[in-house]
């Protein structure tokens, strides 16, 4: 955990909190608006539950519902806000609500009363139908009124806000509008729509390459005593964002000097540092450090140091300037003359940085970048043009003068600047779960965590720490479905760890230890060569599925054989799974694939012979006398071809055996 300045501990946190909430909300009864924008044409309101209906009106003022013969009153506090609830209603419509407040009358029609379904998470749960399997023909015969659909738009904000940062809209699902929707929100619910027959609104709220960090509401994250320093960061950054950015680089130093590799006086932001012979020219042109032709950067994912100086005169050193850059792929941390100025997570934009008054020198000025890539590509992309200071008279000044960069070894990953859109602390809550205020929902979909698996078993407890969260604001007993991470990568020869594994682990388990949420696998329906599986609609089936068993009371197992424990034999160790259908069955000529036996050490697995019959699956390896742990499709993209009579997928766990004095357990 990082520490946190005495200058920051003191500031204010009411901005993360409901003031901030309150002042956001832009609703005005002037215009003829009374409901909150979630209540609007063809929205979909949660049926048999008391509905939660809110908005804005003159303080003071006395508002009237009408809805279906339902009747309810509310009067706006000093703030404008009001809200007040509906009695619950069985499935139904199409109805119109109305609102009335003194000369001002709001009409929504054509509302459906059924059950509605928060979507969220990456890109996996952005991805469109347009993008999935089969596109052409699902998007043709893609008609259904019964059916709504709702986007938020992608906005990250350091403070809770309350109306969304563009308009939205709930649409019936017509070829039009189902084109960019989320795929796999839009098939779960017109599978689960075969079984549960009721109107469906589907809010879809996902943001590709996000962290669960960002979908966490500040004060849950404060809970959690992992985040205080970043937390109080943000905070400052609301309300003085070059003080904010002073302070985040006070603490990105504080994590580069305490790195194992940390040398003294290795401060490469500092303007008085002197590049050593280490640092080298990169091409003028920069781009992907994987194209340079560099051998140590041919394939490497990591951290890249970027230096060079520009000449100012008197008058341009006096001016107020922005920094512009080229994109930087993935994250910049960005210092002028050895003061932070900037920190962006996205490849897609370029960056533009205003710098504090006083900043700049007549003379030279020195400018350090450090770039983070973690996936295909990274660096500074071109052209070297587009690197330049501009002043406020409208002139500039290209960083023409040859760039210095070099490569920091090692895997260290540093923090990232709390206001980051997607990797950020609670900035996707503050922008598009905050703005839904208390709009009832059936349950949440959850598909993330491909931005979490360098810390799959911390994921555990930010899950559980998202979950009760979001609780908090939709139902204490709101489901959660959660889509464990589908597999990725080309198969391992040989037992190996697996950043992902251990957090598809993490979803098991957070799934596993409570009644109202429920695990989709999808070990078998990935990708090996793209992390974007196109097959939505399997996906949708299986979070139909659980979501049948899991909120709708049905006895069908939800999601496939669950392993329920291992135990030691004379010549190896048995498995015992539960909520198969039929018998288990191995695909292949010789049993099923992807098992191990593991000591207590990382590198002491080895895979083991497996055999399925009925519920259990035997093992045997040479070590298995030795074995602790059993572990199954443990890697990021695994053979797994353990299946059950209705051709679901064991998904991917790890169990510890027990030693003879204790009972089978799953750890």
């Amino acid at each position: 955990m990082l520490t946190c300045t005495p200058r920051i501990r003191n500031l204010s946190r009411a901005l993360l909190g409901a003031a901030a909430l309150s002042a956001a909300f832009i609703a005005n009864a002037a215009d003829g608006t009374l409901l909150h924008t979630m209540f609007q044409d063809h929205a979909v309101l949660q049926r048999e539950q008391p509905i939660r209906v809110f908005g804005r009106a003159n303080a003071g003022e006395q508002v009237k519902l009408s809805f279906a013969g339902k009747r309810a009153t509310a009067r706006a506090d000093g703030d404008g806000s009001w809200s007040t609830t509906l009695p619950a209603m069985k499935a139904g419509g199409p109805y119109t609500l109305v609102a009335t407040a003194g000369s001002t009358t709001q009409n929504v029609a054509d509302v459906m009363v059924g059950d509605v379904w928060l979507c969220s998470g990456q890109s996996n749960m952005e991805l469109q139908v347009w993008r999935a399997l089969d596109a052409r023909a699902e998007i043709a015969g893609a008609n259904n009124d019964r059916i709504r659909l709702l986007t938020v738009p992608q906005n990250g904000a350091v403070t809770p806000q309350a109306t969304f940062a563009t308009p939205v809209k709930w649409t019936p699902t017509t070829p039009d509008t189902i084109r960019d929707f989320s795929a796999a929100c839009y098939y779960f619910a017109r599978e689960l729509q075969k079984t549960v027959d009721v109107p469906m609104g589907l809010v879809n709220a996902a943001w590709g390459g996000s962290r669960i960090q960002a979908w966490t509401s500040g004060d849950a994250l404060r809970a959690t005593k992992l985040y205080d320093a970043e937390l109080d960061v943000l905070a400052q950054y609301a309300n003085d964002e070059a003080g904010g950015l002073a302070s985040w680089g006070d603490v990105w130093a504080r994590w580069w000097n305490a790195r194992a590799a940390a040398k003294p006086g290795d401060e490469p932001w500092r303007r008085d540092f002197t590049p050593g012979k280490d640092w080298r020219t990169p091409p003028r042109e920069l781009g992907a450090w994987e194209r340079w032709g560099v051998p140590e950067l041919a394939a490497f994912d990591g951290m890249l140091w970027y230096r060079t100086t520009v000449k100012l005169t008197a008058k341009q050193a006096a001016q107020g300037a922005t920094l512009a850059l080229a994109p930087a792929d993935e994250v910049d941390m960005t210092w002028v003359n050895g003061v932070a100025v900037g920190s962006t997570y996205g490849a897609g934009s370029g960056r533009e940085y205003a710098l504090p008054s006083g900043l700049l020198k007549e003379g030279e000025n020195v400018v350090v970048v450090n770039v983070l890539d973690t996936y295909r590509e990274g660096g500074l992309s071109g052209p070297a043009l587009a690197n330049a200071l501009r002043f406020k008279d409208g002139s500039s000044v290209v960083l023409s003068n040859p760039w210095k960069y070099r490569k920091v070894d090692g895997n260290d990953t540093p923090p990232r600047a709390p206001w980051q859109t997607a990797a950020g602390l609670s900035t996707l809550y503050n922008g598009m779960i905050a703005p839904l205020g208390r709009y009832n929902v059936r349950g949440m979909l959850w598909y993330q965590g491909e931005s979490n698996t360098f810390e799959g078993t911390r994921y555990r407890d930010l899950l559980r720490t998202l979950r009760e969260d979001w609780r908090s604001r939709f139902g204490a007993k709101t489901p959660l479905l959660i889509v464990q991470l589908a597999n990725y990568g080309m198969p391992k020869a040989q037992p190996a760890e697996s950043g992902w594994a251990e957090l598809r682990e993490s979803q098991r388990q957070v799934a596993n230890d409570d009644a109202n949420s429920g695990l989709a696998v999808a070990i078998d329906i990935g990708d090996h060569y793209d992390i974007h599986p196109s097959n939505k609609q399997e996906l949708g089936r299986r979070l139909a599925r659980v979501a049948r068993h899991v909120v709708y009371g049905e006895t069908l197992p939800p999601s496939g054989p669950v392993p329920r424990s291992a135990r030691r034999v004379a010549d190896g160790v048995v498995v015992t799974f539960a909520d198969n259908t039929g018998e288990l069955v191995g695909i292949g000529a010789n049993g099923p694939i992807g098992f191990e036996l593991c000591g207590a050490q990382k590198d002491s697995c080895r895979y083991a012979d497996a055999k399925a019959s009925g519920n259990t699956v035997t093992l045997r390896a040479p070590n298995a006398h030795e074995a602790t742990r059993v572990r199954y499709c443990w890697a990021d993209g695994p053979t797994c071809t353990l299946f059950d009579g209705a051709n679901l997928p064991a998904g991917p766990f790890e169990l510890a055996l027990p030693t003879a004095s204790t009972d089978d357990h799953a750890r």
